[in-house]
């Protein structure tokens, strides 16, 4: 099996690396802008050979895992370079301007519109780890549109990953990742922004920053080149979600300031049962 990675980062790397533990046969070929990631991944033993997009023709598996303004404008390159049994999917966080860019290619069919839910803050090839991937959900848009055969190709992959498949229109997923990811990316970064501005001495932060404050400010770490397209190509839907946290907010500080401390209470009280929903 040939198996070609466009971006050998996280999700690609890790991708990658579970590749060669499930299929004896897979030979894992490298492509990235980056000379230094094509680099690291061949040291690190994530891919086995440096390649272009004019050897596509020759894969099996091609997988699509760059930032996602980059995703827009090499996919359709990517399906023009393909063979006619070369399944291509992407694992971007956004659906709607994906599917929306190839959704009248003559190799339509050969594309699957993928997002697994499965990351960590850190990026790059060296950030790439074995099992990443299981237990995940991964989320698939548009899985009609994508010829029956290579669908089972892509199945076979998902479940040796051990990964859980939803599926989902576009826009729903646009809408509802909003939410549970790109908000959460969003409070990380403002809260990071929030402490440094107010404590300017770095000891401190370091020395009075307990695990709450870790956990909560942990994705600030994200990259910053890999999320900014996301909330460019989902702003309509991230803009509302901050709203609706806004208004959230201004209510908890007017809650304070009014010293009604029983409704206080009772925020978090009801908030807490979010612990039943993800201990599902």
């Amino acid at each position: 099996m040939k198996v070609f990675i466009i971006g050998t980062g996280l999700i690609g790397g890790s991708m990658a690396l579970d590749m060669k533990s499930i299929y004896d046969d897979a030979t894992i070929f490298g492509i990235d802008a980056d000379e230094k990631h094509l680099y690291e991944a061949l040291h690190l033993g994530i891919i086995d050979e440096k390649s272009t997009e004019s050897d596509l023709i020759n894969a099996d598996l091609v997988i699509v895992s760059v930032p996602v303004d980059v995703a827009l404008v090499i996919l359709p390159n990517i399906l023009n370079a393909i063979g006619e049994q070369t399944l291509v999917f992407d694992v971007g966080s956004t659906k709607s301007p994906i599917c929306d860019v190839i959704s009248t290619h003559p190799k339509r069919r050969n594309f699957m519109a993928c997002h697994p839910i499965a990351g960590t803050e850190f990026s790059g090839p060296k950030a790439a780890i074995k099992g990443l991937f299981e237990g995940k959900t991964n989320i698939i848009c548009e899985v009609e549109k994508t010829t029956f055969k290579l669908q089972e190709k892509g199945m076979d992959l998902f479940k040796k990953l051990g990964m859980r498949i939803r599926y989902m229109d576009p826009k729903s997923h646009d809408k509802h990742i909003a939410y549970v990811s790109h908000l959460s990316h969003i409070s990380s970064f403002m809260l990071g922004k929030t402490v440094i501005e107010k404590e300017k001495d770095e000891q401190d932060i370091f020395d009075m920053a307990g695990s709450g404050f870790e956990s909560t400010v942990r994705l600030a770490k994200s990259s910053p080149a890999m999320w900014t397209p996301i909330f460019k190509q989902n702003k309509k839907q991230v803009v509302k979600s901050l709203e609706e946290y806004i208004l959230n907010l201004t209510h908890f500080k007017e809650l304070l300031e009014n010293d009604k401390y029983e409704e206080v209470f009772n925020e978090m009280q009801n908030t807490n049962r979010i612990k039943e929903i993800l201990n599902r």
